[in-house]
């Protein structure tokens, strides 16, 4: 192990690594927001919006994200004196939001079916129970079937996370200076190929904080599923 590499270009590639947190953390959040009326879409009767919902997910599960974010950044400087008309450009020329809009989208997708499926996994009988006291259907989504649906979903999304966070590698690529970035701009200095050794063994510890705290928190929200033996 070089310790002057680790001295020189560690503090530059934990900056980077700030830079992927913020990232993915702006992406899920945003994703979140949006995927909560995509899966109601997915589940909705009409068939416009279930049809609108399916190709929004096909297409984001099914193509490349790398392939998405060259279509965005590089694709929207073909389209720069429209986006100017609408007062767009400042956004679009920036690779920064070009990212965070992808990132948001892509993962949206994935949250939406995974939410879909929780939704799909709890009993009629609530929904059921729930009309028979009278509750509303919007408060019997939100306070009966919504909360029960989250519990069902927490470890897909845990592994959601994770995934992003080793997908967000892709945003160096548009010349984000995240973890992967930093390490790209590294070796370009040194040709010293331990940098991305440094980067992996960087992504692995945030990977295995993220999936033991979420492990635990699985663990406390879902003890009273357990019998009493295991808790």
């Amino acid at each position: 192990m070089d310790v002057d590499l680790w001295i020189k270009y560690g503090p530059k590639m934990l900056t980077g690594l700030v830079v992927t947190l913020q990232l993915v953390s702006v992406s899920l959040f945003i994703g979140a927001l949006i995927s909560l009326p995509i899966a109601m879409a997915r589940l909705s009767k009409n068939k416009l919006a279930r049809g609108a919902s399916f190709a929004y997910v096909y297409f984001f599960r099914g193509s490349p994200l790398l392939a998405q974010v060259f279509l965005v950044y590089f694709g929207s400087g073909q389209l720069r004196y429209p986006l100017t008309d609408l007062g767009l450009w400042w956004f679009f020329r920036d690779a920064w939001y070009c990212v965070i809009l992808v990132f948001s989208l892509n993962t949206a997708a994935y949250q939406a079916e995974i939410l879909r499926g929780a939704i799909g996994s709890v009993a009629a009988g609530q929904m059921e129970a729930a009309k028979s006291l009278g509750l509303g259907k919007l408060v019997t989504f939100f306070r009966v079937i919504f909360p029960q649906a989250l519990i069902s979903a927490l470890r897909p999304y845990g592994n959601e996370v994770i995934l992003m966070i080793k997908g967000s590698a892709i945003a160096s690529v548009v010349t984000i200076f995240d973890l992967m970035g930093a390490s790209k701009l590294a070796f370009s200095r040194t040709f010293d190929f331990e940098v991305y050794f440094i980067a992996a063994l960087m992504y692995l510890i945030v990977v295995e904080i993220i999936r033991i705290s979420w492990e635990m928190m699985d663990r406390r929200l879902t003890r009273h599923l357990r019998p009493l033996s295991e808790q």
